[in-house]
Order: C-alpha cells, then sequence, then structure tokens
C-alpha cells in the first residue's frame, strides 16, 4: 500500500511541474498540449520544452542520488555518508572550475575545441571520473570501508583547497559564472540533451538495483557476507562504479545538489520502517524523485524566475540531518 501511495505521489507530482511554473498558464492549454491538440507557439515550448525535461531531469536526478546515498550509508555503515562524501562531486566541481576559472570556459586541444555549456559537461565528467578512479585504485589496497571514507573525505578536502586558489586568480566573470553553476539547477537540461542524462542515470539506477542481495549481506557484516562467498572488494568496486556514475551524471548536468543523497534514505527508512534492500532500495528511489519533484515545484514558484535547486533542498536536507544527530546522541 505504501508503495502505490508513494508512486501516485511521485505521479501527481511530476503532473503539477507540468501545470505549475514560473509563467502562468491556463491548465487547459497545459492539458491539450499534453494531449497532442497544441496550436504550437510559445505556450507549447514552455511545457514541452522547457517543464517536461526539467521534471524528467529532477525525478531522475532525485532518484540517482537517494540511490547512491544509500549504497554508501550501507557500505560504510555511516548514516551521515552520502554521494558527495567520497569527493565524487568534489572532483566533478574541480573539472568546472577548471573550465570556468582557469580555462575560460573553453577547452582547446589541438585543433579541438569546446566551449559553453558542453566544456562545463565535460569537466564535470572527467573530473568526477578521475576521482571515483583514485578510490577504484585505492579500494583494493585499503580494504577497510572506514579508511576508504576518511581517505574520500581528504580527497574532498584537497579539492575545496584548490577550487578556492583558482577563485584568487580568476576574473569576475569566472566566478559568478562558477557560483551559478554551484547552486544547481534542473533546467539545463534540453530536449536534446535529455537522452544522454536519461540513459546515464538509468545505467546507474540499473546497476544500484543489481546490488540489493550484496547490500543486504553488507548489514550482517563483512566477516558472514565473505563465507557466503561474496567477494567483498567486487562488491566494493561496483558500489563506487554505480555512485560513480550517478553522481557524475547528475553533478555534470545538474551541478552539486545538496543534502538529497545523504537525506532521502531516512525518509526511506522512516515511512517503509525496513531495512530490507529488496524493499528500501525502489522505496529510497521514488521518495527521491517525490521530494525532488518536490523541491523543484518550489523553485519555479515565483513568478517570473527559477530559484536555485541549493536554496530549496536544505529546507528538507537539514531537519533530517539534524533529527539523525539527535537520535544517535540518545543512544
Amino acid at each position: 500500500m505504501k508503495f502505490i501511495l508513494t508512486t501516485i505521489s511521485v505521479i501527481l507530482l511530476f503532473l503539477l511541474n507540468l501545470f505549475v511554473g514560473s509563467v502562468s498558464l491556463p491548465w487547459g492549454d497545459v492539458a491539450d498540449i499534453l494531449l497532442g491538440r497544441g496550436q504550437g507557439g510559445v505556450s507549447e515550448f514552455i511545457v514541452l520544452g522547457s517543464r517536461l525535461p526539467m521534471a524528467v531531469t529532477a525525478m531522475l536526478a532525485g532518484a540517482g542520488l537517494a540511490a547512491s546515498g544509500l549504497m554508501l550509508q550501507t557500505a560504510f555503515r555511516n548514516p551521515l555518508a552520502g554521494p558527495s562524501i567520497l569527493g565524487i562531486s568534489s572532483g566533478a566541481s574541480l573539472g568546472v572550475a577548471l573550465v570556468m576559472l582557469l580555462f575560460g570556459g573553453t577547452i582547446t586541444a589541438g585543433v579541438f575545441s569546446v566551449g559553453g555549456y558542453a566544456a562545463v559537461i565535460i569537466g564535470a565528467f572527467f573530473g568526477s571520473l578521475l576521482v571515483m578512479g583514485i578510490l577504484l585504485s585505492l579500494s583494493t589496497v585499503l580494504k577497510n570501508d572506514l579508511m576508504l571514507l576518511i581517505t574520500g573525505i581528504m580527497i574532498g578536502y584537497l579539492v575545496s583547497s584548490a577550487i578556492m586558489l583558482l577563485n584568487y586568480a580568476a576574473t569576475a566573470e569566472g566566478i559568478q559564472s562558477y557560483v551559478m553553476w554551484g547552486m544547481s539547477t534542473f533546467n539545463g537540461v534540453s530536449t536534446d540533451r535529455l537522452p544522454l542524462f536519461s540513459g546515464l542515470t538509468l545505467a546507474g539506477i540499473a546497476l544500484a538495483l543489481l546490488l540489493v542481495k550484496p547490500l543486504n549481506l553488507l548489514l550482517l557484516g563483512d566477516g558472514y557476507a565473505r563465507n557466503l562467498g561474496i567477494n567483498l572488494t567486487r562488491v566494493r568496486n561496483l558500489l563506487l562504479l554505480a555512485t560513480g556514475i550517478l553522481t557524475a551524471t547528475i553533478t555534470a548536468f545538474c551541478g552539486p545538489v545538496s543534502f538529497l543523497g545523504l537525506s532521502v534514505p531516512h525518509i526511506a527508512r522512516l515511512i517503509f520502517r525496513s531495512d530490507n534492500h529488496r524493499i528500501l532500495m525502489p522505496a529510497t528511489l521514488l521518495v527521491g524523485a517525490a521530494v525532488t519533484l518536490c523541491c523543484n515545484l518550489v523553485c519555479v514558484l515565483p513568478a517570473d524566475s527559477v530559484l536555485p535547486v541549493n536554496t530549496v533542498t536544505p529546507l528538507f536536507g537539514a531537519p533530517v540531518v539534524i533529527w539523525i544527530l539527535l537520535r544517535n546522541r540518545r543512544r
């Protein structure tokens, strides 16, 4: 019953994202456009060219970040682990900082040159994949999950320092562009970019769903999982790969979205009252999609403007983090 209600909530919030926006449109006109009876023009472009890609992006981004957070919290047995904790989001931020602050928004290699939004995406992808590659290499040496977690945090600090140094040498325009990207938004994924974003995000989600059984065994402890024939190194590498794909893709296209990966898994546990990942993983995906669609709806409510995502997500995520800290303090 809870799955049915959550699924209905996702559908209703998705439709609401199509009918409500910063530009007011009659709901009858929106319904006609969605049913294929539109007459073209500006209204059809707003609904199909702006609101629909934004709603799909928000739904997939929320599901992907939530799945990443759940996998990391289970793997490291840490309720405060999130997609950015291993430094993958920081790596994407460094890649974007290099493009915007050092290279002036253009990547040039010989006769090959890429600028604008494409350069930002390339920088974010390579930054994320670089950190992910380092973590995958270190995971073969660091057998302890806590040590790998601490290593990820240290990588994040190093990357943050590098970004601060780049800010000192950058122009005012470059700093402004980087700050705006850092606030995150779901309206940067246009219709032509949506297939690539959706394909990569769905691939990461599919890999996360395939890891449900190993995640359940990890809850019982490394020794028990090893006795059942689970290759812990392989599982950990697959977890990093799934998290890396999801975090790199979402950060590259949407910016470093905060709090969702950390808070949504706890909201799903609270609603579904289960630690079984056969229930918890799909529940987390649905709750992540619902929460992010709700955040996006709040972002587009102001007239003639769209708020950055990171101005809204702390309103949902911060109370959850405070609740986690207070609950653990009582134990």
